[in-house]
């Protein structure tokens, strides 16, 4: 996604999605198209949904804001074929005056898509991270789209009303659609925001249309913020602002949950590499800190990093947000 916080800022205004690039596939024995509201039994197939288009409408609202430019990661990574060879990984790289990368990776094959979109912001800014992460096969939707804090909201309420108690009517907007998708480990939920929409879905055209909107209104609120955020000049806030990134990067590129997908599809190198120079570049660049650095209780005997997820904390069955956005556990 100079910011004026004693004012705030309106996106609702400023943004109307475009129709949405759905086309939900239905056998002509199951369906009647004369009473289609009538009928529930859909064929769905993973291709109907094409997260490509959601990429490029980003873009597309990006360009007509600020200038885009390739990033030097554009040459080295933009597409490649899985070891199954027909798994297709397509991705993108942009960067601008003050967006530091922004970039998408999109996974398909004739069982599962995967849509990984991300922006993240130079030093200089400390704007959240857009964080989109879409999951769709045969059966199940898993999504996370949130515009994670670059600084805790635990630790900085004035960063939590800087940036996200003027936009929550966006997350209240699709609550009743996309509803709490169960348990979230309380190692992962320091890095969402109160905006976050977790879910999980069976197909249908309503639920992806809604889920192209959502996306987009996350996406122009996170868009709005970068065109109006200052810049900082206090050299000590850009240091904490770079950390912060770096330790978030840290986080992702150890934990991230696509680490065993990618390994399946491409093998344990390029998988790793994709995470640590694509996915979450800027982990061997903006920092020098390790992982255990960062998060020394996931250290072991042996000084390796405990890999097993959800050691650290409750897990979070319901959403631990009020409706104003306060963490309430």
């Amino acid at each position: 996604m100079a910011l004026s916080m004693e004012s705030g800022f309106s996106i609702g205004s400023c943004f109307k999605a475009p129709n949405p690039p759905v086309l939900i596939s239905a056998s002509p024995k199951k369906i009647n198209f004369t009473s289609r509201r009538r009928s529930k039994r859909f064929l769905f197939r993973v291709s109907a949904v094409s997260y490509k288009e959601f990429a490029e409408s980003a873009l597309e609202e990006t360009r007509k804001r600020i200038v885009l430019e390739p990033s030097h990661l554009q040459e080295k990574y933009s597409s490649m074929t899985g070891l199954d060879g027909r798994t297709e990984l397509r991705m993108l790289a942009f960067k601008s005056s003050k967006i530091r990368l922004l970039r998408s990776m999109a996974i398909e094959n004739e069982t599962m898509q995967v849509f990984d979109f991300a922006g993240f912001m130079e030093p200089e800014y400390d704007t959240p991270i857009f964080c989109a992460n879409f999951f769709t096969s045969a059966n199940v939707n898993i999504v996370v789209l949130d515009l994670n804090p670059l600084h805790q909201l635990t630790d900085q309420t004035d960063y939590q009303d800087k940036y996200y108690n003027k936009i929550m009517s966006i997350y209240h907007k699709y609550a009743e659609t996309f509803p709490w998708g169960g348990k979230l480990t309380g190692e992962s939920i320091k890095f969402f925001s109160p905006l976050v929409m977790w879910t999980r879905f069976s197909s249908s055209q309503e639920k992806h249309k809604a889920l192209f909107s959502a996306f987009l209104e996350y996406y122009q609120a996170w868009l709005e913020m970068t065109i109006q955020v200052r810049e900082e000049m206090e050299p000590s806030q850009v240091r904490a602002n770079c950390e912060a990134q770096h330790k978030y990067l840290t986080w992702r590129a150890q934990k991230d949950p696509g680490h065993g997908l990618l390994k399946r599809l491409v093998g344990e190198e390029k998988a790793k590499e994709l995470l640590r120079d694509f996915l979450f570049n800027g982990v061997d660049e903006l920092g020098t800190k390790t992982f255990i650095d960062y998060f020394p209780e996931y250290q072991t005997e042996d000084g390796t990093v405990n890999d097993k997820r959800s050691i650290i904390g409750k897990s979070y069955e319901t959403r631990p947000w009020d409706l104003t956005g306060q963490f309430i556990g």
